[in-house]
């Protein structure tokens, strides 16, 4: 029996057709949360005291990171392609032109600059068009509430970009020099090239240029990375980044990495406690089989705290020294995805959930950006 060519390719296009209307619930089918372990079940939002919880915005879409303005108001990136201000009540958004907003990439990062008060610089990662096709660029813009934006330079273009695998978080350290992550974009061999700017924690002086003191005299300040998510410092200037492990068939290997200055964290080469000669394992994984899709993070009294996205948790893992570290799962599936974790001037600490970005089940008011006092943790 001969089947027709055209009955074959009518049959691939009715799939694709069907894939096409229906990718939300197969991404959600296929990237369901998976509920901790029984061992490092945390807290649930019960235990909370009263009123521990604030809702500070609803309404947002895919909201990616958190900036706060002198006073206290909020910038917040929405991926697919607003810098909205949030001031109390009031909310106003500003387009960012050219931003291309597929799977996990568009609008991501964002940092103001240490002399913001004073030079109104406003860093912003996102994925647009370059010269040969979708690439991933760091701008700055200067920044007045009321006012709006201006002066838009671009910093850094030319980052490998994808529908997935786009890194995206930036922030400016201690040492006043602007980090950035970036992701693989799907190319796994471009990790282990340093002429990549792919697979990277870079690290810039304001204006784009490699910062004195980086290996090899480039941008590049880690590699060996795959997807890095969340930047955050501890009170001994120690830099710590989340990063996603394998996907696709296979998952877990999820990492929260001490990040040190030239060091090669070995993707694809290694993963998990698979530690090869001359890179760099990491502090804690998820294992083989759990996975956490972490995403931003922040320092608390010896503590990273780090959203999950495919986890939908709020993760804890305390730094203790000369011991294996713990990581715990709060929250779990009460909040949904959470993408960003952000200590705010106020001392208390700010998350915002992901579930609009069709791999999430939005609630009502999604989504939403929420505010606690950390100490909850040491209780």
């Amino acid at each position: 029996m001969k089947v027709r060519p055209l009955r074959i390719l009518g049959a691939v296009a009715v799939l694709a057709l069907v894939g096409y209307v229906f990718r939300g619930r197969l991404q959600r089918l296929f990237l369901a949360p998976q509920p901790p372990p029984a061992a490092i079940e945390g807290r649930k939002l019960a235990d909370l005291p009263p009123a521990g919880l604030t809702v500070v915005a609803t309404g947002l879409e895919v909201p990616w990171e958190i900036a706060f303005l002198p006073d206290q108001s909020l910038l917040v990136t929405e991926r697919p392609g607003r810098l909205t201000h949030i001031t109390g009540q009031q909310r106003t958004s500003y387009e960012i032109e050219g931003v291309r907003a597929t799977g996990e990439s568009g609008l991501m990062g964002l940092a103001l600059h240490p002399g913001f008060a004073e030079n109104g610089w406003v860093y912003i990662y996102y994925t647009g068009r370059g010269a040969e096709g979708a690439e991933n660029r760091v701008e700055r813009y200067r920044f007045r509430p009321g006012a709006g934006l201006s002066d838009r330079t671009v910093i850094l273009e030319g980052i490998p970009a994808a529908a997935f695998h786009d890194g995206g978080r930036i922030a400016f350290g201690p040492d006043g020099y602007l980090y950035v992550t970036t992701g693989d974009a799907g190319d796994s061999e471009g990790s282990q090239d340093p002429e990549s700017l792919g697979g990277k924690i870079l690290r810039l002086s304001d204006d784009g240029t490699p910062a004195p003191g980086n290996p090899r005299e480039t941008r590049m300040y880690s590699w060996g990375n795959r997807n890095p998510q969340g930047l955050a410092w501890d009170d001994k200037r120690q830099l710590w980044s989340t990063e996603h492990g394998r996907s696709g068939m296979e998952t877990g290997f999820d990492e929260l990495n001490l990040i040190r200055a030239g060091g090669n964290y070995g993707w694809p080469i290694s993963m998990g406690d698979d530690a090869r000669a001359g890179m760099v394992p990491p502090e804690v994984h998820s294992g083989p089989t759990y996975t956490w899709a972490p995403a931003g993070a922040a320092y608390w009294d010896g503590r990273i705290l780090f959203g999950g996205l495919r986890g939908e948790a709020l993760y804890e893992a305390r730094i203790v020294p000369d011991a294996p570290m713990r990581v715990r799962a709060h929250f779990h599936a009460e909040l949904g995805r959470i993408r960003v974790v952000k200590m705010g001037p106020d001392g208390m600490l700010y998350l915002a959930t992901s579930n609009r970005d069709n791999r999430g089940a939005p609630r009502r008011g999604d989504d939403r950006i929420v505010r606690m006092d950390p100490a909850f943790f040491s209780r």
